[in-house]
């Protein structure tokens, strides 16, 4: 069956998937089997993706628009005019909501766009096309759309303006369609829309109306969620603590009904956490939840600047907090080319945030992305960006090219050798041998550009050799307690059939091992450091005599998942 309704998703990988297309579809019961979902990737070809949007034959196409998918759904608009003449064509979603006119002149292909939240508006499109009453004057009558004007096609035509939706009136999607589908894929899941915040980068600043799906629902949806066990379930709520009796309430029931198996991920303002919060977050399985917080910067000026409202010290000692409860993975951000920030207050801001040990530190980009404040302001900055989406910052008036470049190779080594998990105990020895954090990563992308790794990137298991290869050229007199601490690194993640190279050689203890093993699963190894220590000052002082350690791979740790070690 062909459906008069096609409603496309473009990803940026598999494993995501779309909220809003689902969101949309449940919100249009009424016209259901008129409309079908349609998911695609960026990975894929778009002949591929034309072909299969061709053989599904509809009579509209309605793409949902994102900064990382645009530059496919504008090759697909040049294509479908030619295998599709008759199609009616309409986007939507932040990426088209704040420029839609010179979308639609463009795109002489475009029936309109849909302007802001689309729920409402795509049921009412939806009505119109499955009942085959589709006339500019109908459409006319749309509120929330955006149409070529009826006589003169580039003088566009705003309909009246659409309300906010009641969040409570939408449909519960996964269970109404069935989260298996969902299977192997990210579940993402929304309590609020809007943020009291106003940072100038960020389009949630727009809808400053905080609006909340009522607790009962919200409650009873992820217990859905937990009585499936889906492994992760993502907030999309922008800053999900705002509102602490609504946070509480969710986090109070998680702890009550956890299932030992889903983990929840929200993102926080840090600084507005209180003891209350605290203390159910320290009773908390491992895993069950985890925190993405944005920092952006430390530089006081920039934070005034992007109308920010931060309390850094209290960011820092409630992150140090959560971290002692040893049960959360905290998730930092920072964001590279705002204003008022250069390459040294930015070392700086780097420095201070990586200074609060978090699970994950995210060097970002800013993005000057449409109908944001920062758009507005970006020729008083002096802000260059690609024109083109993502709009990422190419230089501002603080900050040249050439130093953006050299964050993106900072960035990189940040996510091999420290998002990766993988390098623990070697990063804590490292680290003694430079100034600053900043300064380490630093020397690591020199060091890779030098050898031409950002273009022959080293496999996953070589990257142990290359950081090897790193401390003999910038530590050499450390040498011998990395060779140790990255055969620890290494075992902790997986066990290994052949022995590195830069490990040391067990053939002296090769009896006294065999006789210590128990289980072919685990692996024992010899050290004649005290390589799990977490300060590299002490890993560096030898053991009095050697240390036997066992790797348990069927006992991982919940939030890092490294095999649990038994000494000897």
């Amino acid at each position: 069956m062909n459906h008069k309704i096609l409603l496309v998703a473009i990803n940026a990988k598999y494993i995501h998937s779309n909220p809003a297309v689902y969101s949309l579809y449940a919100y249009a019961k009424e016209w259901q089997d008129d409309i079908e979902i349609v998911e695609y990737t960026i990975n894929q070809k778009e002949e591929d993706i034309l072909a299969d949007i061709y053989r599904r034959k509809p009579e509209m196409i309605a793409f949902s628009c994102y900064i990382w998918n645009m530059r496919m759904v504008e090759e697909l608009l040049s294509d479908i005019p030619q295998v599709l003449p008759d199609v009616d064509v309409w986007l939507g979603g932040p990426e088209v909501s704040f420029d839609a006119p010179k979308r639609l002149e463009a795109h002489a292909c475009l029936t309109g766009i849909v302007v802001g939240e689309g729920e409402a508006t795509f049921a009412e499109l939806a009505g119109c096309y499955a009942k085959g009453c589709v006339t500019w004057e109908r459409l006319a009558e749309i509120a929330g759309i955006c149409l070529p004007g009826k006589n003169h096609r580039w003088e566009a035509f705003y309909t009246k303006q659409r309300e906010m939706t009641d969040l409570n009136t939408i449909p519960f999607f996964y269970k109404e369609m069935g989260v298996e589908q969902f299977e192997n894929r990210i579940i993402y899941y929304e309590s609020s829309r809007g943020c009291p915040f106003r940072c100038s980068y960020c389009l949630s600043s727009i809808d400053k109306q905080v609006r909340l799906r009522s607790l009962d629902l919200v409650l009873s949806e992820l217990q859905f969620f937990l009585e499936h066990q889906v492994k992760q379930v993502k907030f999309i709520d922008r800053t999900f603590n705002c509102n602490k009796e609504h946070a509480m309430a969710i986090w109070k029931y998680l702890l009550e009904h956890d299932n030992g198996v889903t983990n929840f991920h929200f993102e926080v303002a840090a600084d507005i956490m209180t003891e209350e919060e605290f203390a159910i977050i320290q009773q908390m399985r491992p895993g069950l939840i985890q925190l993405e917080i944005g920092v952006q910067s430390t530089n006081g000026d920039t934070i005034a600047e992007i109308r920010r409202v931060m309390d850094l010290d209290r960011v820092q000692k409630n992150v140090e907090k959560v971290k002692a409860f040893c049960n959360t993975h905290q998730h930092l951000d920072l964001i590279a080319g705002l204003p008022y920030e250069d390459y040294e207050t930015f070392q700086k801001s780097f420095n201070e945030v990586f200074a609060m040990r978090p699970d994950q530190l995210q060097l970002g980009f800013l993005k000057v992305l449409k109908g944001s404040y920062m758009e507005e302001m970006a020729e008083k900055y002096g802000i260059c960006y690609h024109r083109q989406p993502p709009y990422e910052v190419v230089s501002t008036k603080w900050i040249s090219y050439d130093e953006i470049l050299k964050l993106k190779q900072i960035e990189e080594m940040v996510e091999l050798f420290y998002n990766s998990g993988q390098f623990t105990a070697t990063l804590a020895v490292v680290e003694t041998g430079f100034e600053t954090p900043f300064a380490m990563f630093s020397a690591m992308a020199e060091f890779y550009e030098k050898h031409d790794y950002y273009v022959h990137v080293p496999a996953r298991n070589y990257r142990y050799s290359v950081m090897f290869e790193f401390v003999r050229e910038y530590m050499p007199d450390s040498q011998e307690v990395v060779r140790q601490t990255l055969t620890y690194d290494l075992y902790l993640r997986e066990n290994c059939k052949s022995r590195a190279e830069f490990a040391l050689d067990l053939t002296p203890w090769k009896d006294e091992i065999r006789e210590r093993t128990v289980d072919k699963k685990e692996h024992i190894d010899v050290f004649t450091y005290p390589v799990w220590e977490k300060s590299g000052e002490q890993i560096m002082h030898p053991l009095p005599e050697p240390a036997f350690a066992r790797f348990c791979y069927d006992r991982r740790d919940p939030l890092t998942h490294n095999a649990a070690i038994v000494a000897h």
